[in-house]
């Protein structure tokens, strides 16, 4: 179910250069929201909304947090806007990370897990905090081109153990986030998988999922015009009933099991 409702910005911070952390009063959308979905933005005169993940969200508050970064003219517009101001936003909207009991036995796995594993990439990052933060003694593992990029680390921290790399090495571990991943699951430390960043990034976690049978849940980023599953912009292939189709993003997704994912080779 989702809802159009008008938010009021209540704070706003800069997370990183040209990525802010934007909360809003949405009670109607908080008391739905379900970690991995995300809203629709409205975005000044531009004919179509702008989709930014929800981050985290208190519906004992009402608020609903969303982290973006400024990549276009209608991103550009959102960080103008000043606390205070208003939003028109559809939401709650996909399907989000299966994460309690009766979501996992509702797609086969009935046994509990004790080791979930949240990685996450870039922008990608946003999106495991609100999952990661229902969940008990998440490990997190977080990935960003420099030590200028790390966002949200401190958060995490707070909620389990916590690992961060960098791709030159200026921040926590040198390298990409696979390295200390697969060494978590050798260790035994490692039950089922939850990821969103770079196809790159998604690619290489399904193949150690796969290799180690490990369960695992990916979150694709995906251009999305109507958000609601009318078009067809936010297609991606997917294997489904012993059968490759296509699904929408914003509706089936974002986030599927990695089995289900045909990336592209």
């Amino acid at each position: 179910m989702k809802l159009q409702e008008i938010g009021t910005i209540e704070e706003i911070n800069t997370l990183a250069e040209g990525m802010l952390d934007f909360r809003l009063r949405l009670p109607k959308i908080a008391a739905l929201a379900r970690p991995g979905q995300f809203l629709h933005i409205l975005c000044g005169d531009h004919t179509l909304r702008r989709p930014i993940s929800i981050c985290d969200c208190d519906p004992e508050k009402g608020i609903v947090r969303m982290v973006f970064e400024i990549r276009g003219e209608g991103t550009a517009w959102l960080a103008d806007r000043k606390t205070g101001d208003s939003l028109d936003v559809l939401g709650p909207i996909g399907h989000g990370f299966d994460l309690l009991p009766e979501e996992l036995s509702a797609a086969g796995h009935s046994k509990p897990f004790e080791y979930p594993v949240f990685i996450g990439g870039g922008i990608g990052v946003p999106p495991l905090l609100y999952a990661a933060r229902l969940m008990k003694n998440p490990i997190t593992i977080l990935g960003f081109r420099n030590r200028e990029r790390v966002i949200l680390a401190d958060e995490f921290a707070r909620l389990g153990e916590t690992l961060v790399t960098t791709e030159d090495g200026s921040a926590g571990i040198k390298g990409f986030v696979t390295a200390p991943l697969e060494e978590w699951i050798k260790a035994g430390k490692a039950d089922i998988l939850y990821a969103c960043g770079p196809t790159p990034m998604l690619k290489s976690i399904q193949k150690l999922a796969r290799a180690y049978r490990i369960p695992c849940q990916l979150s694709l980023e995906q251009r999305m015009a109507c958000g609601v599953g009318a078009c067809l912009g936010c297609a991606c292939k997917t294997h489904k009933q012993g059968k490759e189709q296509y699904s929408h993003v914003c509706k089936e997704g974002p986030v599927f099991w990695s089995e289900e994912v045909c990336f592209d080779e």
